[in-house]
């Protein structure tokens, strides 16, 4: 009889296939238990570019193009990552900017275009910076009336998305009833993809609600709206709210409703993926919108340590994929996406309303842990439990930018105590990028302690958090605010972009003052 064969006597090409159906967890963990297994892993392309995928967060796309080895998919992965660390700060291009756009609602940075609303003049203006080969332009300016035509109606909130060639414009009719018109970005017409061209509300016509202000934002096929209500028969001092999502390709209707009271704080909400929302007042309550036909359900609570006034810092859609700008990199668009459930997410929490105008506490969160949800139930999840190992928190001077993009952050932060320099810092939070740092940028695993406050200014004791991360500060520029005041900062998958408004000497009252001028420049550097 032959005696029976081993699992490591089968053919290498056979291991390695047996071995590229595993977790990047167990290959490195048979890579370190048995030293045939580690040589092979080692010799293996396959191997390794499984686990640079998991350690970079990146997911790989099927049916990519076989014309590039896997050889050389690992190392234009590698070299990515590494690139972050070495980025030229000097060498950018400048994208002139004819008006700078207004700071109230903000200006948002998605699939390589800026857009804004204007909500006092009611325009609004989305351009492509620098368009990419592979990118599908729209640029467009809105004048007032335009945006949305209805009579006896005013605008509450504006979402573009690039990405759909989608514009939603929310807006209230006799100062009551609210609808949401879809359209494309670069035309007239309604959105192809939308069920209709007006999107509608729960019919509220008897409960006397009028709504105050709006939030309107947006994934994929998912559009949401909060709202902030007035109601006349209402006689508590709190306020109420109403959260609304519409699965827009398919309804114009939804059930799919939350609602409650505002206790003195903020209420902000984003989408995780194409199957969760999160709703962020002084806690983080995790539902799953899986099920449109119904309230979504609630997963988790996870609570904060002390009341805080919370609001999410726009990012970059959590299922956005990466598009490269570099000629000899086009093929990493087909090699990778992001992965929806290993991304950051940034929040930016007001100790008081007060303190506000002083510092700002920073917190970054690894969503994995609203996904993994092993152990935990609808209760109340306590910080200790949940916050400490996945988030880090910074505190800042109130005039700092932050932005975020798929495991990286990107900050302008003030050198030392003067107001009028500043310079980036780039912190990148995926497993790999200390070990495959290559000596580049400072290595932060030890646990770091603040001091906050909460809602009502007392003080909420000290934090400590421990969430490990690469950091790199972009100390040979400093960019010096006398001539240009920097409005904002944007990062995506391979480039930086900075807004600069133009400044101009003036005099008021006699004193020499600064004032921005309608035109700027935005700075783009390729990575």
């Amino acid at each position: 009889m032959n005696p029976q064969i081993g699992f490591l006597s089968l053919a290498e090409e056979l291991l390695i296939y047996i071995m590229s159906f595993l977790s990047c967890r167990d290959i490195l963990h048979c890579a370190s238990v048995c030293k045939a297994l580690r040589e092979m892993y080692m010799s293996s392309s396959e191997l390794q570019y499984i686990v640079e995928l998991s350690g970079q967060r990146l997911l790989p796309v099927p049916n990519t193009d076989n014309s590039i080895t896997v050889s050389k998919r690992l190392q234009l992965l590698r070299d990515k990552a590494h690139a972050w660390f070495k980025v030229d700060i000097h060498s950018f291009e400048t994208v002139p900017i004819t008006r700078v756009p207004h700071p109230y609602r903000g200006k948002r940075f998605a699939g390589g275009h800026l857009y804004s609303w204007n909500a006092h003049e009611d325009t609004a203006t989305i351009f492509p910076i620098l368009p990419k080969p592979s990118q599908q332009s729209i640029q467009r300016n809105w004048l007032p009336g335009t945006l949305c035509s209805v009579p006896h109606s005013y605008n509450l909130d504006v979402f573009m998305d690039p990405a759909q060639n989608l514009i939603a414009v929310v807006y209230v009719v006799d100062y009551k009833t609210v609808y949401i018109n879809l359209g494309v970005l670069d035309g007239d017409d309604i959105h192809p993809q939308a069920t209709g061209e007006r999107l509608f509300l729960l019919d509220d016509s008897d409960n006397h609600h009028k709504t105050i202000s709006a939030k309107l934002k947006g994934l994929g096929r998912h559009i949401a709206l909060w709202r902030r209500l007035d109601d006349e028969n209402w006689t508590s001092s709190d306020e109420k709210w109403q959260l609304q999502i519409w699965d827009w390709q398919h309804s114009t209707t939804s059930n799919s409703i939350l609602s409650g009271v505002v206790p003195n704080t903020t209420i902000d909400f984003c989408f995780l993926g194409n199957n969760r929302l999160l709703v962020i007042t002084d806690n983080l309550k995790l539902y799953s919108i899986e099920d449109m036909s119904q309230a979504p359900e609630l997963l988790a609570c996870f609570l904060m340590p002390v009341s805080l006034m919370l609001w999410c810092l726009p990012g970059l859609p959590i299922d956005d994929v990466g598009h490269s700008s570099q000629p000899q990199t086009q093929a990493q668009r087909t090699m990778y996406t992001s992965d929806p459930t290993h991304r950051l997410l940034c929040l930016i929490a007001s100790s008081s309303r007060t303190d506000s105008f002083s510092s700002t506490q920073v917190i970054i969160i690894s969503t994995r842990i609203f996904f993994d949800l092993d152990g935990m139930a609808a209760t109340p999840i306590p910080w200790q439990h949940w916050g400490p190992s996945n988030t880090r928190i910074f505190r800042h001077p109130y005039h700092f930018k932050v932005h975020i993009s798929g495991n990286r952050v990107l900050q302008a932060l003030p050198v030392g105590t003067r107001n009028s320099e500043f310079m980036l810092h780039l912190m990148d939070f995926s497993p790999l990028a200390v070990t495959n740092r290559r000596g580049l940028g400072r290595v932060v695993k030890e646990p770091s302690t603040i001091y906050i406050s909460d809602s009502t200014g007392r003080s909420g004791g000290s934090l400590t958090t421990s969430l490990p991360y690469v950091q790199v500060v972009f100390s040979d520029r400093k960019f010096d605010s006398a001539e240009s005041e920097l409005e904002d900062i944007w990062i995506d998958e391979d480039r930086i972009y900075m807004l600069n408004a133009d400044l101009e000497p003036t005099t008021f009252r006699g004193d020499p003052v600064f004032v921005k001028r309608p035109i700027g420049k935005l700075e783009v550097i390729d990575v």
